[in-house]
């Protein structure tokens, strides 16, 4: 992948597609989420869960949405819903090209740069994977941010570029 020649995601209301998916812990936000962004001009692909059930486990659900959005970082997005969204965001960040942020509420700004925590996931990270901690959220929160997320393009500075290009050329050897 060469992220200089990567589109500005976002910067549009409508289209693309997005993979979603949580456990119980998101399970009653889920279909808010999806009819929303549906009726947006968005394509949903779920990945689950598809019934309540409180004994599940996040990576079930966050596996399959980074792997999806690993294989087409530049036009797939992953929106992942779990208790806190921290873990869904690890998971999520050990698949190539996947770029997650956690999101569980907004932050109080302690310098003098409001920029928001997900404008700047965005403009200067490029994520693809936007993982919600849900029992911080309600459902107008949740749906304020993803809205943001979605419309914010990359921004494609040149320093933001390189950084992320170093990201990608990580190599794990054993």
């Amino acid at each position: 992948m060469n992220i200089q020649n990567m589109p500005a995601q976002g910067g549009s209301a409508s289209g693309g597609k997005i993979y979603i998916g949580t456990d119980h812990a998101g399970y009653g936000l889920k279909d808010k989420l999806t009819s929303s962004l549906q009726a947006q001009g968005y394509e949903i692909i779920d990945k689950g869960a598809f019934a309540y059930n409180e004994g599940d486990d996040y990576p079930d659900f966050t596996i399959p949405v980074a792997r999806e959005v690993s294989k087409d970082p530049e036009n797939a997005r992953g929106i992942i819903l779990g208790a806190t969204g921290e873990a869904e965001a690890i998971t999520a960040n050990k698949f190539p090209h996947v770029r997650a942020v956690a999101y569980y509420g907004e932050a109080q700004f302690v310098v003098d740069d409001h920029a928001d925590i997900i404008t700047r996931s965005r403009e200067n990270n490029n994520t693809n994977v936007l993982s919600l901690g849900v029992r911080y959220l309600n459902e107008e929160a949740m749906m304020k941010v993803v809205n943001l997320w979605l419309t914010t393009p990359f921004g494609g500075g040149e320093k933001h570029i390189r950084r992320l290009a170093k990201i990608d050329n990580i190599q794990i050897n054993d």
